[in-house]
């Protein structure tokens, strides 16, 4: 450690046993979906739904992060050299997922879950699978952290992060500020969803979910380096640009749920 910074050398391997290599950062993205399916079944126990359900779920959740977050950091950040070597796509264990591409597959694999499951609305699910996608920022930011990547811009505050894998500058630890926000964001809406007796206004829920954490996404974005050249002369970077759609979502969500609680048309 460095006075005054702390000097991140953590490796992102726990360990080899010959060709496989078990990451932190894999650890903690599986830990994510292991604790969120804890959450949902308390959460389906409670409303009455069926386990089979929540099993078909958890692989439209699988599928709809893993796809929309290799194709959206493929396509938001370096669509050229993708388009043009698309094999690479696949090749997911070389890195590379981007949250606002896990958000749209997300909101794309609920929409087709909830076209199959007739007592189970598009709102309804996703105000329930917004809790545990709060909670699964927190894990994959830490593993950002161990992955010493999604770095942040000098500074010389005193909890600053020296990053040797990446240069000797002390920087914003941004993945901790996102784990931390998004852990805040978890207690948040699973408070809210508990006060309202497992049973909130369909789409609040939804609604908070996308103006906090994208809201913060945008805001936190100003201490992080951009993750790609071409963004060096935007006045807001391809984050914060990704993050604008899904906060007026969730804005038009709070004000039409409020609408109709007042009985305004």
């Amino acid at each position: 450690m460095i006075y005054g910074f702390i000097y991140w050398n953590i490796s992102p391997e726990i360990f080899s046993i010959g060709p496989v290599t078990i990451r932190w950062y894999g650890l903690l993205f599986a830990t994510s979906f292991l604790i969120g399916f804890q959450i949902m079944n308390y959460i389906f126990k409670k409303e009455g739904k069926k386990e089979s359900d929540l099993n078909d779920l958890v692989w439209y959740m699988i599928l709809g992060t893993v796809i929309g977050a290799r194709l959206g950091h493929c396509l938001f950040y370096n669509p050229e050299y993708y388009l043009s070597n698309p094999l690479e796509i696949l090749q997911i264990w070389k890195g590379g997922l981007a949250s606002h591409g896990a958000g749209i597959g997300i909101l794309l694999a609920i929409y087709f879950y909830s076209k199959k499951k007739t007592d189970q609305s598009f709102l309804w699910t996703m105000d329930r699978i917004v809790v545990t996608v709060a909670l699964a920022g927190f894990f994959i930011r830490i593993g950002n952290l161990f992955n010493s990547e999604i770095i942040g811009k000098p500074t010389n505050l005193p909890w600053a992060f020296i990053f040797p894998a990446v240069d000797n500058v002390p920087r914003h630890p941004t993945q901790i500020y996102e784990a931390l926000a998004y852990l805040g964001i978890f207690l948040f809406l699973f408070y809210y969803y508990k006060k309202n007796n497992n049973n909130p206004k369909e789409g609040v829920l939804f609604g908070y979910f996308m103006i906090m954490v994208f809201s913060f996404r945008f805001f936190v974005e100003f201490l992080k380096e951009n993750q790609s050249p071409f963004e060096q002369n935007m006045p807001l970077n391809m984050g914060q640009l990704l993050s604008i759609p899904f906060i007026i979502v969730g804005i038009y969500f709070l004000v039409r749920k409020k609408k109709k609680i007042l009985g305004i048309k």
